[in-house]
């Protein structure tokens, strides 16, 4: 059993967020960070996940916690390192958990008692550093067994769950039972959206937070075209021939150059005048890559001009999603298998994830490149790609599912489609095209709403007002 990483966070400050907040928005931020400086002194406030790199929750994480210890806060984060079986059974709950039956497998006694070893015996790394007065959020399936541990040495302990579905059937509620006397431990749930908490669970101790991006990290900052162009060129997504360079802004202020070339499948690059459609996912049949390859194929076939580009981590870089390599397989076969000239306007790219500053800034510049950004999941509990994409006032088309569906407000800020139904897709797709100006309009109505509602900072006094609360019912 390997011991869990501990991530080393630097520092950032709150004031960058001033030109971007209200100047009352802005002051009852450092009031709030004031407040948790004080009432955290000798405490720290303790964030495990199962992965450092591939999916929302770790981008979550170090797109945020950075401005915590900015303010003032002892914040820490642990990643678990467990064994591939433990990952395959919480892929499994995973899946579940979004009424996908996943690999099939069962969700029995031997599986339950499985679970619970593994993280019984995660716990004793921790016994000497999680102390009483301290809080710890879990995020996920992969961590609610810990919480009974953390509870037993005195910490308070939030269940952070960001996924599920609004409509769980008998495969999520199999899930759900499975996790809840391990979920019912914690003293506190919260869920990215309030469709999401589970009607097993009491109500007051249940709340609702929506996640969050950092706009001044390298996959969101300003990224000048001549520095999009030498990144694609950089990774092997475009030709040669760009003026500037592959160059961005590390997390720590300090200069960084793309230089890492992705795993590619493609006949040829993107070329120069393509409109480019861009999904970036994990590697995940829920995010239904092969769907957009489908797509492509079946009804975008005459627009010879549209390229497809669909972009993730490479595929054995994720340890929590046993899966991705499977996925990864089964688009490039299918792309294979198309007649050449459909063939050749589809790229596949797995990332590399060596250095997670340069993968951001991949993910940048492949979503700056795009005309439109696509977010074609079959389930999503909320999909931070689509905020990452409206943040840069790009135009996404999401499927209407999940949270996708509440952080794209319809005809105004994107566009929504059933992701079941190629054609729609295919329809807002070739209207986005046909009409740059609605595109633009829609991809600064997107920017705008991002501002408001989903930069990281926001979430800072949402979390010190939580844990105010939180106390005062514990005294």
């Amino acid at each position: 059993m390997a011991r869990p990483k501990f991530v080393l966070l630097p520092s950032h400050q709150l004031e960058a967020f001033a030109p971007l907040l209200g100047e009352a928005e802005h002051a009852r931020v450092l009031a709030a960070a004031r407040d948790a400086r004080e009432r955290f002194e000798g405490r720290a406030i303790w964030h495990v996940s199962s992965t450092l790199r591939g999916g929302g929750v770790a981008e979550m994480l170090r797109s945020l916690l950075p401005y915590v210890r900015g303010a003032g806060v002892d914040t820490r984060w642990a990643v678990l390192r467990e064994d591939p079986e433990f990952f395959r059974l919480t892929k499994r709950l995973h899946n579940n958990l979004h009424e996908d039956p996943g690999d099939g497998g069962a969700l029995g006694a031997a599986e339950l008692a499985a679970y619970r070893e593994t993280l019984r015996r995660s716990a004793r790394h921790f016994e000497r550093l999680i102390h009483r007065g301290d809080v710890v959020f879990l995020h996920d399936p992969q961590t609610a067994g810990l919480a009974r541990y953390f509870i037993a040495g005195g910490a308070t302990v939030i269940w952070r769950c960001h996924i599920g579905t609004d409509d769980p059937g008998d495969t999520a509620l199999r899930a759900q039972r499975f996790l809840q006397p391990d979920v019912e431990a914690a003293d506190l749930c919260i869920f990215s959206r309030r469709s999401l908490a589970w009607a097993g669970l009491d109500p007051d101790r249940c709340r609702v937070m929506a996640p969050s991006i950092d706009p001044f990290s390298p996959k969101n900052q300003d990224l000048d075209p001549a520095c999009v162009a030498a990144i694609l060129v950089a990774v092997g997504l475009a030709a040669d021939g760009a003026e500037g360079a592959p160059g961005f802004s590390r997390a720590d202020g300090s200069p960084g150059r793309v230089e890492r070339r992705a795993e590619i499948i493609q006949d040829g690059p993107i070329p120069v005048g393509a409109r480019l459609v861009a999904q970036v996912s994990r590697w995940d049949r829920l995010k239904d890559p092969d769907g957009l390859v489908e797509c492509l194929a079946s009804e975008l076939a005459p627009a010879d001009n549209i390229h497809l580009l669909l972009a993730g981590p490479q595929a054995t870089a994720v340890t929590d999603d046993p899966e991705g390599g499977f996925v990864w397989s089964e688009v490039g076969a299918h792309r294979a298998v198309l007649p050449a000239p459909i063939r050749r306007r589809i790229h596949l790219a797995g990332l590399p994830m060596v250095d997670l500053d340069e993968n951001g800034a991949v993910v940048n510049a492949i979503q700056r490149r795009a005309d439109i950004v696509v977010q074609k999941s079959l389930a999503e509990g909320f999909g931070l790609t689509v905020v990452e994409a409206m943040w840069k006032r790009r135009p996404v088309i999401g499927s209407r599912v999940g949270g996708i569906a509440e952080q794209i407000v319809d005809g105004e800020s994107g566009l929504l489609v059933d992701p079941r139904d190629p054609r729609a897709l295919a329809r807002a797709i070739l209207a986005l095209t046909r009409d740059p100006r609605r595109a633009a309009e829609l991809g600064a109505a997107a920017h705008d709403r991002v501002r408001r509602r989903y930069l990281g900072v926001l979430r800072l006094a949402e979390y010190a007002d939580l844990l105010t609360a939180l106390e005062a019912t514990a005294a």
